[in-house]
């Protein structure tokens, strides 16, 4: 009889201070031209047109993703996930509850930028139905001084039944639920 390791759940919360020092040592895994703390803490002070998540796992912060709402559309601000963490779903699973918040709070679409490069975090959007619309030239900064393309993308219609049965069909092709808790206010 072979004993199977237990995967401790994931869990999304929204971003409080306290995550802050999980979140910067991710944040400082991206590279060059990262958020500050300063930053973090502005975004959070912002309470009625933000939305902040961070994933943890056994009370480590794995993963974060953020969102600026601006009427009907909601653009989505940041999403990284620890080196030791991704492949696992980890983005997949902030992303759903991202654009559930969202579409509570009235979005229709939503946008955001990503390096043209990063083939991984395109297929994901592509499988939450974001489709690209334009570039935004030399908009990263990489570590040696170049720079590189963005691709923005755009997702539509996100508060219409055919999106929200994708995000269910995304959820549902989780290998484990995700555990979605509130911030007691």
């Amino acid at each position: 009889m072979s004993a199977e390791a237990v995967v401790a759940p994931v869990v999304v919360t929204p971003m409080r201070r306290r995550h802050l020092r999980g979140v910067l040592r991710i944040e400082a895994q991206q590279g060059p031209g990262g958020w500050s703390l300063g930053l973090f803490l502005a975004e959070l002070g912002r309470e009625g047109d933000r939305i902040y998540l961070v994933a943890r796992q056994d009370r480590s912060v794995v993963g974060y993703a953020g969102a600026l709402v601006a009427g009907d559309d909601v653009h989505v601000t940041t999403v990284a996930v620890d080196v030791d963490h991704r492949r696992r779903q980890v983005a997949t699973r902030l992303l759903v509850e991202l654009s559930r918040r969202a579409v509570a709070l009235g979005a229709r679409n939503l946008t955001l930028e990503v390096r043209a490069s990063n083939e991984a975090a395109l297929a994901l959007y592509r499988r939450f139905g974001f489709a690209p619309v334009g570039t935004r030239v030399g908009y990263y900064q990489d570590a040696d001084g170049g720079r590189e393309d963005a691709l923005v993308l755009w997702a539509t219609g996100v508060d219409e039944p055919a999106h929200l049965e994708r995000l269910d069909g995304i959820e549902a092709d989780l290998p484990s639920p995700t555990v979605v808790e509130e911030v007691p206010w």
